[in-house]
């Protein structure tokens, strides 16, 4: 890639460098933190080059005062090689430095968890994910992602069908994959899985067997999206339940697998209170389980599954950057009588209810659990979206409507 594609994390990190003396940008290996962060530095420190590092681990505050630029923003890329430097960070900002002196990236996230973290109340967060589509289409600064999220749909038929769809999960958004035909990409994120597991996962905690950890990855890549117990997981990997769970954990704090947590109301008994995993990217999630679009349409069970990967990729990074707090979670009532996707929830308390769905006809009967919930909550309710596969924007209900999913795009 020769030219920089906006990103809509663009504008929250640069309100943020340029309040704040030390922000910390989190977010899965290779998704582009580095490239974004580094268009705001004056200089950059690459602590997982060994010769740059090497001053660091012998005395990290000496090191930062001597390559802190005069003038200007220092990136500080990979920091947790050398956990050390954020001490040194810390004493930087208690003596004095002012907004704007140091970006951190890195991608690993339990670090900042630990006893150890120095940051508290001298950092903040900013998250970052593989590209969703509009910004793999340069848009990430040509429209806001409220825009995407809840503007009236356009009339005009999308042009998208389920195949368009699937193709567009199976390239998911790593920038490295950026142009490279099928057999290139499944090789590159292949690669890029086996060193997650062979380096990143080793070092960020020891494992003792990682052709173990390497089902792991796989058997979570097929259940991507659903609601499974670790005892099942455990016995697809052939593991017992604690090593899957401290697996689990390592691969989420790697940033590669996610969940969404399951959502809570008063009102509404017998709630699943399981999380929901996912992969954070549908093009790794294929790879792992060496399908093309051929093998998705044979194998009729993993279309869902690899959809709905996909489609909560694009949400994940839009709601992280729209105005506004939002928490994610999904609701599964546990007879099963209501399950919807996507509970968005504001800082205010009201809630947006998303469904995905393989159809290329939506009907009201798509809608039937977002509306349950319209008539439970009330006025919490503020709007419900059904996002299918089908060309056309049309209304299912009070405050519902049917939306292609490429809206999330193509506002």
């Amino acid at each position: 890639m020769s030219t920089y594609l906006p990103r809509f994390a663009d504008s929250t990190l640069g309100r943020l460098v340029g309040a704040f003396p030390a922000v910390i940008v989190l977010g899965p290996r290779g998704c582009g933190k580095t490239t974004t962060a580094r268009r705001m530095a004056a200089a950059t420190v690459a602590l997982d080059d060994p010769r740059q590092a090497a001053a660091f681990h012998l005395d990290p505050s000496a090191a930062l005062a001597a390559l802190r630029p005069a003038y200007g923003t220092l990136l500080i890329d990979e920091w947790q090689e050398v956990p050390a430097v954020l001490g040194a960070v810390k004493r930087a900002v208690d003596t004095g430095a002012g907004p704007g002196s140091f970006v951190l990236t890195g991608s690993v996230h339990a670090a900042l968890e630990g006893a150890s973290w120095a940051g508290t109340g001298r950092t903040v967060h900013v998250d970052m994910y593989p590209l969703t589509e509009a910004e793999r289409q340069g848009r990430g600064d040509a429209v806001r992602p409220e825009e995407l999220l809840f503007s009236e749909p356009a009339s005009a038929p999308s042009g998208h069908d389920l195949t368009d769809y699937l193709v567009a999960a199976l390239v998911g958004g790593y920038p490295a994959t950026f142009g490279l035909d099928d057999r290139d990409r499944q090789l590159w994120l292949r690669s890029f899985a086996d060193q997650l597991v062979t380096r990143d996962a080793a070092e960020a905690e020891p494992i003792r067997d990682l052709t173990a950890l390497r089902r792991l990855f796989r058997v979570l890549a097929e259940y991507s999206g659903a609601i499974v117990d670790d005892s099942e997981i455990a016995r697809a990997v052939g593991i017992d339940v604690r090593t899957v769970r401290g697996y689990q954990r390592v691969l989420t704090d790697l940033r590669v697998v996610d969940s969404l947590p399951a959502w809570h109301d008063s009102r509404i008994s017998r709630l699943v209170k399981a999380p929901k995993r996912y992969l954070v990217d549908s093009g790794l999630a294929a790879a792992l389980l060496g399908v093309d679009l051929f093998g998705v349409l044979r194998r009729g069970d993993i279309v869902g599954h690899l959809l709905e990967t996909f489609v909560i990729a694009q949400l994940r990074s839009l709601f992280a950057t729209a105005d506004g707090d939002w928490r994610l979670h999904h609701l599964r009532v546990q007879d099963g009588r209501h399950e919807i996707d996507v509970i968005a929830e504001a800082a205010d308390g009201g809630v947006v209810a998303i469904e995905i769905k393989a159809t290329a006809a939506p009907a009201a009967n798509d809608a039937r659990h977002i509306a349950w919930l319209r008539a439970t909550i009330g006025q919490r309710f503020r709007q419900g979206i059904v996002y299918h596969t089908g060309t056309l924007s049309m209304p299912l209900g009070e405050r519902i409507t049917a939306r292609p999913i490429s809206t999330l795009w193509a506002a």
